[in-house]
């Protein structure tokens, strides 16, 4: 959100960029009536003072995706874990000498807007550290958490006979295993499937397929093993 509002509705926090109508005044809106939906925070958005008049004179149409019982697990999971996670952290780093501190995504924002900065991921990270301005090495390094296991044994297909296939592939195939990082025609992928056949299905961290995921492994040359983590390099 990009404002936090007084009393009177008016933004404590106004910054350059808003919606088409450039009104800086914000509304809580109901989309369904307050009467049968009530104050549920699943029932509430927020729109600024000229979409929201609109709205109710039949002018402005919401989003299709704008639906009252959207889920806030996920919120309510980080509301918890985050204060854990940092008094964990304050009790391993302070008595090193390290400071560790609290930020919020509105800061974040903020930040990143008044110095004009695209939104990335690299680059909020450069705000909560509080050097916007940092000078890039042109290079950024992405990181995926993979599974460990597959704990599915079996197929859920029963085939003639009672039988299923096993889901579970051999621990190494053609000597390599499962998330290895591999380079083909001098470019780092991951393998994301193996074949017995010998041909495997190797992809860069955002999914770009090679050769429509099938690769003999011949042409393979084995860079490193697979960790809980897979990092890529990417350039900015």
């Amino acid at each position: 959100m990009v404002y936090v509002l007084d009393q009177n509705g008016q933004p404590l926090m106004p910054t350059s960029r808003h919606g088409k109508s450039k009104d800086k005044i914000l509304n809580v809106h109901h989309i369904e009536s307050r009467k049968t939906g009530g104050n549920a925070p699943n029932n509430l958005i927020t729109l600024c003072e000229t979409c929201h008049t609109g709205y109710h004179q039949g002018a402005v149409k919401l989003p299709e995706s704008i639906k009252r019982g959207m889920s806030f697990k996920d919120a309510t999971f980080m509301g918890i874990m985050r204060w854990i996670f940092y008094e964990d952290l304050k009790k391993k780093y302070e008595p090193i000498g390290m400071s560790v501190s609290n930020t919020y995504g509105y800061i974040t924002k903020h930040t990143r807007i008044s110095h004009d900065l695209p939104k990335e991921h690299y680059i909020d990270a450069r705000c909560i550290s509080g050097n916007p301005e940092a000078a890039t090495n042109g290079e950024v390094y992405c990181q995926k958490k993979i599974r460990c296991h597959n704990r599915q044994i079996h197929k859920l297909t029963i085939l003639k006979g009672g039988t299923r296939k096993k889901n579970q592939a051999e621990y190494l195939v053609k000597g390599l295993r499962l998330f290895d990082q591999v380079s083909y025609l001098g470019k780092a992928y991951f393998i994301f499937g193996r074949r017995q056949s010998g041909f495997f299905d190797i992809r860069t961290l955002s999914g770009e397929k090679v050769n429509k995921g099938s690769i003999s492994y011949g042409k393979l040359k084995f860079l490193a093993p697979r960790s809980y983590y897979i990092t890529e390099r990417r350039p900015v």
